[in-house]
C-alpha cells in the first residue's frame, strides 16, 4: 500500500488549496481514510475523516472551510481548503485504515501514512 500526497505550497489568508493523496493497493472509497496535520512544535491532529459511507466529518476548526471527498475513478482522497487561516500552516498527512464503518481510530504505527504535504498560509 502506497500514500502520495500532493497539492501542498503556499497561499494567503482566507486563500484555498485542495490537497490529494494518490493511493496503490488500497481503495479510498471503500474504507476509512483521514487527513492529519501537524502544525509546528504540536502533535498531529485529525482534521477531517470520509469511510465506506462517503460522509465527511471535521474538527470544529475547520468546518465549513475544508471538504473531504473520495474520487474512486481516480483512487484519490481530496482535501478542499477555503478561507485559509495563518493556523492551518502545517504539514497535512493522507492516512488509510482497512476498515468499514467506525472510523474513529487511526493508528500511528499499524495504519497507512503518507509521507506528508507542506501547506503554508501567510497573511
Amino acid at each position: 500500500v502506497r500514500l502520495v500526497e500532493s497539492g501542498g505550497g503556499s497561499a494567503q489568508a482566507g486563500g484555498s488549496l485542495t490537497l490529494s493523496c494518490a493511493a496503490s493497493k488500497f481503495s479510498v472509497s471503500d474504507y476509512c481514510m483521514a487527513w492529519f496535520r501537524q502544525r509546528s512544535g504540536e502533535g498531529r491532529e485529525r482534521v477531517a475523516t470520509i469511510g465506506d459511507a462517503h460522509i465527511g466529518t471535521y474538527i470544529e476548526s475547520v468546518k465549513g472551510r475544508f471538504t473531504i471527498s473520495q474520487d474512486a475513478a481516480k483512487n484519490t482522497l481530496n482535501l478542499r481548503m477555503d478561507n485559509l487561516k495563518i493556523e492551518d500552516t502545517g504539514t497535512y498527512y493522507c492516512v488509510g485504515r482497512w476498515q468499514k464503518g467506525d472510523c474513529n481510530y487511526f493508528s500511528p504505527t499499524s495504519d497507512f501514512w503518507g509521507q506528508g504535504t507542506q501547506v503554508a498560509v501567510s497573511s
